[in-house]
């Protein structure tokens, strides 16, 4: 969700930059519009649906082949932080989670096609893990040096990530104590792809910041509430750790979008490959049935009153619809109607 002076300035702030990232951005309660309604259109059915909405493909390469994720762990993290996460990763091709499931919202994400007619894969792997425990490039980081980052990882003397141009997908994660350029004003995470002169490779990224001391409030919303909406009550979270709660929903917006335009070539709507509107962009804020707005949607309480919209393999996660160009309209497993 977005006012139209702030993705204006985005926009303007994107062609002055070396380096563009496709942002995912979490929705702020404050902001009444999605995305489709400001650049699009009024929406009708609410859960983004849109008939002027036009999600194209461009001829680039998707993800059909086994999807890997590489994870970089940057600055200090707890086990149970890093278990959560990781349970989310393998989630997206658990075979036997109850429904609703993470791996009924990856169906969405299958949707799409390549050139050939070949889908994105259903199959997603977490792959090797890399700690950078010790802040290699310190605690405020810009945009390059995230790239100088995950060079550092696929070509560390001891452990390095495999390099897997073709199906891997690298997701460097900050600690709750790390700035990086843009976070909490602007972004809570951020897709591209590195450069050749910089890590030596073509790698498809993502990078997502645990928002828990910085901006609860943006990031971490609805677990979190900003200050200045006093009467607004945050939800419980369904793994009692608001910040990393707050983060799934994230890595599943930038995760859907590394798989449908891994190269900033693919599935976008629009006609600026600069700031592309992507297939997780068109549902920003939209968690259930009825979303838009301010509006989660109709979500689902566990016996302790947290808050969730599908099951993992054995953990609760609320995670954002993502846009389903067939029926033109944001889909998840938790919907009503299905």
């Amino acid at each position: 969700m977005h006012r139209v002076p702030v993705l204006l300035s985005l926009i303007a702030a994107a062609a002055l930059l070396i380096v563009t990232p496709v942002i995912g951005y979490r929705p702020w309660p404050h902001l009444k519009p999605n995305s489709s309604d400001l650049m699009f259109g009024g929406s009708k059915k609410f859960e983004g649906s849109s008939e002027f909405v036009h999600m194209r493909y461009h001829m680039g390469p998707v993800l059909t082949g086994n999807i890997t994720i590489h994870t970089i762990w940057y600055g200090r993290w707890q086990k149970s932080q890093k278990k959560i996460i990781r349970e989310f990763i393998n989630s997206i091709s658990a075979v036997n989670a109850k429904h609703p499931s993470v791996t009924g919202w990856w169906k969405t994400v299958q949707l799409y096609t390549d050139q050939t007619g070949a889908n994105i894969s259903r199959t997603v792997h977490l792959g090797k893990e890399k700690n950078d425990r010790f802040y290699s490039h310190g605690k405020s980081l810009t945009r390059l040096s995230i790239q100088s980052v995950i060079k550092g990882a696929v070509t560390a003397s001891t452990q390095p990530l495999p390099i897997n141009p073709k199906s891997g997908l690298y997701l460097l994660l900050t600690s709750d104590d790390v700035y990086v350029q843009d976070f909490c004003g602007q972004v809570c995470g951020f897709h591209y792809f590195t450069f050749p002169s910089i890590v030596g490779y073509t790698l498809p990224y993502a990078w997502v910041g645990n928002s828990a001391k910085l901006c609860p409030g943006i990031c971490a919303y609805p677990f979190a509430v900003p200050e200045y909406m006093p009467g607004l009550k945050p939800l419980k979270s369904p793994n009692d750790d608001v910040g990393v709660d707050g983060m799934i929903s994230v890595i599943g917006h930038e995760v859907a979008e590394l798989a449908t335009n891994p190269l900033v070539n693919a599935w976008y709507a629009g006609q600026d490959p600069v700031a592309p509107v992507e297939i997780a962009d068109l549902c920003e804020g939209i968690y259930g049935t009825g979303g838009g707005g301010s509006y989660t949607g109709q979500l689902l309480s566990d016996k302790d009153g947290a808050t969730y919209n599908m099951n993992g393999i054995r953990r609760r996660y609320l995670v954002q619809w993502v846009w389903n160009h067939i029926v033109s309209y944001c889909t998840g497993p938790n919907a009503l109607d299905q």
